[in-house]
């Protein structure tokens, strides 16, 4: 395996705390600490810059600037909206990637509906109410809600510490957004993906992020391939992250 930077970004409502148990099978399995990179959106776990509108655009640039920034093209995994700017980057800079990887591309296709709390998100009110009940309860509160979630108990103390309303103004402005028909616009050039080799996972017990026919159709228009994690969820990477790091090291391999 040559030495590439392996760049991960996570989503919402994480930290890059929520690839530690990954990152550490990674290792495990021979990939070098000094490859594993993890860069923090604006407002999930870093700051939220003065005149950053965090929409979709903003992020996918952010990300951009931030490849760009390393100098060398990339393998690019990411997880929930993490895996959406990796996807809009994939589609718009390829030149920036060896590889990538996402878990969200379902979201790309035209059939895609919000799921029911994104669209919550995306009312006026109702959204300010969610994100207010939900990042300024106690702390004890948001560790069961991502454990009861499905992410480990480790890893949701450290993403539970940084939840807060920053965030939560992200969290808005992201899913507003996005808000269709934005992500089937966005998905018309999904085939721009295929100029590099993608990774897509299918965690089948993830039913936030699109049908099993939504992704698997929308990783054959990126000419993607797909690695069905069966029993796993959205936090796949919490729950089995050997079976993670096994299919990400065999789909570098024959990058």
């Amino acid at each position: 395996m040559s030495a590439v930077p392996k760049v991960f970004v996570h989503g919402n409502p994480e930290t890059a705390a929520v690839w530690d148990p990954l990152l550490a099978e990674l290792e495990r399995a021979g990939v070098p600490r000094t490859e594993l990179i993890c860069l923090s959106p604006p407002g999930f776990g870093a700051p939220l810059p003065a005149g950053f509108d965090a929409t979709v655009g903003a992020y996918r640039d952010w990300l951009i600037g931030a490849l760009e920034d390393l100098g060398e093209p990339v393998d690019l995994v990411g997880h929930d909206w993490g895996g959406g700017h990796v996807v809009n980057v994939a589609i718009s800079r390829p030149d920036l990637l060896r590889s990538w990887a996402s878990d969200v591309i379902g979201a790309y296709d035209p059939d895609y509906v919000w799921h029911e709390l994104a669209q919550r998100w995306q009312l006026p009110g109702e959204g300010e109410a969610d994100v207010a009940a939900r990042f300024g309860a106690p702390l004890g509160t948001r560790v069961e809600a991502l454990v009861e979630r499905g992410v480990s108990r480790p890893v949701a103390e450290r993403i539970a510490a940084a939840q807060d309303e920053t965030m939560g103004r992200a969290v808005l402005a992201l899913y507003r957004s996005a808000a269709q028909p934005v992500m089937a616009e966005l998905g018309r050039d999904l085939e721009r993906a295929a100029h590099r080799p993608g990774l897509v996972f299918l965690a089948t017990e993830d039913h936030m992020v699109g049908t099993d026919g939504q992704r698997r159709r929308a990783a054959r228009r990126a000419g993607a391939r797909v690695e069905t994690l069966d029993g796993l969820g959205h936090w796949w990477m919490n729950q089995d992250p050997a079976r993670g790091a096994r299919a990400l090291t065999a789909f570098w391999a024959e990058c």
